[in-house]
């Protein structure tokens, strides 16, 4: 702090004995007297030494508030993104534009119309970035098939799934720790990017740090997966920073960035998958699509079927199919830990999953004979 006090008592120096040389003439005229040399450099030298004393005083205080304020402005260029930085330029530059456009009328204002055209530049510019910003999400969601919808007025329609800014697909830590997605992924199915946010990548570090044993595991697992699908994976996989919104929770972040690029979220999270639909952002399910590629099973249709425990109905027992579908049937809790034919009686699909009803073939036989 000294040293900034000494920096601003030097320039307090010159500008006090700038504004000394400057005050001769008119003290001259007030005191209706000639100032010598000796005179001249008095008051020079007492306006520099006054002009010092005041700026050694005020030099630190304000030497800690431009500190405060450049690092202020440099942690919040930092969390800024690139799409920020490009859409605030830009309408920086706009505002700009118009006010130089209106400060030649404003300069014939009189008295005022020499400070006029700087408010304007001021003002101008800052309602350019502001605008620009928070119009950021529909300024990168533009594309010719958006805007013919819009001015046709249609509003119902998802921009990221009618291929908007971005055909990129952004994972979440479900789908990355699920797994099933490096599957998916490795048949060709999906066109890439795959876009995997730093934030989730540290919340996926988090849960691999984690002190409870099974979430470390699906953390760790969540990483192997990441590093296999970077090396074997046939699309293109992008580890994306993505500073904005900081302070929001993972889901909520990854909903802003899905609607300000356009990209599709990919989840296994039923809530997430919920919220974005609501809130117009395209997403996929990896269950729902789990679901759709199993075999349908028709009433009637015979399987043979492990029963492994009771049902939450008396006397039910469940199975399982091979792809994890859950078989639930009567009249079965005799037959748990037997592999038994049964008979479909009917078929309940739901967004969650699938599930089976049956009931043993050799019931079904019982009931023809009576």
């Amino acid at each position: 702090m000294e040293k900034a006090g000494r920096y601003f008592a030097v320039l307090g120096a010159l500008i006090g004995g700038a504004v000394g040389f400057y005050l001769l003439v008119p003290l001259s005229v007030f005191f209706k007297k000639e100032f010598g040399i000796i005179e001249s450099a008095g008051v020079v030298l007492l306006m520099a030494g006054v002009i010092s004393v005041i700026f050694f005083f005020i030099g630190p205080p304000i030497a800690v508030l431009v500190k405060k304020g450049v690092k202020w402005l440099e942690n919040r260029m930092v969390k800024m993104s690139l799409q920020d930085i490009l859409v605030g330029a830009g309408g920086l530059i706009i505002g700009l534009i118009i006010a130089n456009l209106i400060t030649p009328s404003l300069a014939r204002i009189p008295i005022v119309g020499s400070v006029l055209p700087s408010l304007a530049m001021v003002l101008f510019g800052y309602i350019g970035i502001v605008v620009a910003r928070s119009k950021k999400e529909d300024i990168f969601a533009i594309s010719p098939k958006r805007f013919r919808r819009t001015m046709a007025g249609s509003k119902n329609e998802n921009p990221a799934a009618q291929g908007g800014f971005s055909s990129g697909k952004i994972l979440d830590t479900s789908t990355i720790i699920d797994g099933r997605i490096a599957d998916v992924c490795s048949t060709g199915f999906m066109e890439g990017p795959v876009i995997i946010p730093n934030f989730i990548l540290d919340e996926l570090r988090s849960i691999a740090d984690s002190s409870d044993n099974m979430k470390r595991n699906k953390g760790r697992r969540g990483l192997d997966i990441l590093n296999a699908m970077q090396k074997e994976a046939p699309v293109e996989i992008v580890m994306q920073d993505w500073e904005e919104d900081a302070d929001l929770d993972v889901d909520l972040r990854l909903l802003k960035m899905a609607k300000a690029t356009g990209a599709l979220i990919i989840t296994t999270d039923y809530n997430l998958a919920k919220i974005a639909e609501f809130q117009d952002v395209g997403v996929l399910n990896i269950n729902q699509l789990a679901n759709a590629l199993k075999p349908i099973v028709s009433a009637g249709e015979e399987l043979i079927i492990h029963v492994i425990k009771e049902g939450k109905e008396p006397g039910q027992g469940v199975g399982y199919l091979e792809d994890g579908t859950m078989v639930v049937v009567e009249q079965a809790r005799k037959f748990v830990g037997q592999d038994i034919p049964i008979v479909v009686t009917n078929c309940h699909t739901t967004p969650a999953g699938r599930m089976i009803f049956a009931k043993p073939k050799l019931l079904d036989r019982a009931d023809e004979h009576d």
